[in-house]
């Protein structure tokens, strides 16, 4: 009798998921449609060769060779040479340039005399990635002529050359990327966008499925269904949704652990795991909030809100122990937190899986705590009161 029941409820499920369009379009068009455009657009792992100019006002033979040397970087493109600073302005204004490095007149005369002539470079910071990979290369080229002016003017007044190096360099610096040592860029973004985004499709319409029942005040006759069960009611209108969004989820990781050979140094089942528990435990965040507030309106701007604020606050891109107590303390009540751990313990630094048990444990906690609200979202649903 039981599991004729559940086989009801489940089958009410799925025929309430396929019917909807926007619930489709939230679990699968939308990941795919992200997983693609990040893809797509970090092809090439880092942006390369920002569009850049050079504002030369003093035309000699060593402002032509820091002019060659920033365009041999890697980082910039010296597509254009323009002769004045308002003309650099008014091109990055149009977005024609990112930013643009100015040489100073009597640039090498100041120079070989023992002067200190002043390097400008200005980026245009409102784009932050091609602003920042600009400010580098400027910089890099910057103090790597500052170095060479300096050894130049101690090689001439009679030092030794390698006395001068061992100055000006007294140490030398070797960069080691630990976990992500090509610097892609694609590697981070959309290992983090991609399942950001899944959690919040799922939340979103994990709530709004289950108070939309008691807005159109078909709550009742759902819970009849369940055999008045609230556990067997969730489960089968939530189950059809997880097994598409995890099926989807597990899709995105094959596209960037298969086909797009992203470092992945564990298992595979280690990181499918991971994205099956993300998703139930996003359905049990959202029942939680429609336990605590059964209101359509509430429950899906609330699940909108955490799922937008996790970009931020879920260490994405900013640490948790950098950020304001009162601020980061909300990265712990976020499942997708967990599986960002997950990601980058199991995937990137391979360590054995004893090791992030506890971040496992956590989002098993998330279906748990959701069985607490659980008589009370039951009274809502057997006296359905639409709030707009």
């Amino acid at each position: 009798m039981k599991r004729r029941i559940l086989i009801q409820s489940i089958r009410r499920g799925w025929h309430t998921l396929i019917s909807r369009k926007v619930f489709l379009t939230c679990l699968i068009l939308v990941p795919l449609a992200f997983i693609f455009f990040f893809i797509d657009m970090m092809d090439e792992g880092v942006a390369m060769k920002v569009p850049s100019a050079v504002v030369d006002l003093d035309h000699s033979s060593m402002s032509r060779q820091v002019t060659r040397t920033l365009s041999s970087s890697e980082l910039v493109d010296v597509s254009r040479k323009i002769e004045s600073f308002h003309e650099g302005v008014t091109q990055v204004r149009r977005g024609d340039i990112f930013g643009f490095f100015m040489i100073p007149a009597d640039f090498q005369r100041d120079a070989l005399s023992g002067r200190t002539p002043t390097i400008t470079y200005y980026c245009n910071m409102t784009y932050f990635v091609p602003g920042t990979l600009m400010f580098k290369g400027f910089k890099t080229v910057a103090v790597t002529t500052a170095g060479g002016l300096v050894q130049t003017t101690l090689v001439s007044a009679g030092m030794n050359s390698g006395a001068v190096s061992s100055m000006i360099q007294p140490v030398a610096i070797q960069q080691q990327g630990i976990g992500n040592p090509w610097m892609n860029y694609n590697y981070y973004l959309t290992n983090s966008f991609v399942p950001g985004i899944i959690a919040l499709m799922v939340a979103l319409v994990a709530a709004y499925s289950i108070c939309e029942e008691m807005k159109r005040g078909s709550s009742i006759s759902w819970l009849r269904d369940a055999g008045g069960s609230m556990v067997v009611a969730l489960v089968g209108k939530l189950l059809p949704q997880a097994v598409v969004a995890s099926c989807i989820g597990v899709l995105c990781q094959a596209i960037m652990y298969g086909f797009n050979d992203f470092p992945m140094h564990c298992p595979a089942w280690h990181m499918v795991l991971a994205m099956i528990m993300l998703v139930v435990a996003s359905q049990a965040f959202a029942v939680i909030v429609c336990c605590t507030l059964p209101n359509l309106r509430f429950a899906v701007s609330i699940c909108s809100l955490c799922g937008i604020l996790a970009f931020s606050i879920a260490a994405f891109s900013f640490p948790v122990e950098q950020m304001y107590p009162s601020i980061g303390i909300f990265s712990y009540i976020l499942p997708v937190r967990y599986y960002f751990l997950i990601y980058i313990d199991q995937a990137l630094n391979g360590i054995p899986l004893y090791f992030s048990r506890w971040y496992y444990v956590a989002l098993m906690i998330f279906p748990l705590v959701s069985f607490v609200g659980l008589p009370r979202l039951k009274k809502h649903m057997l006296n359905p009161v639409y709030l707009p």
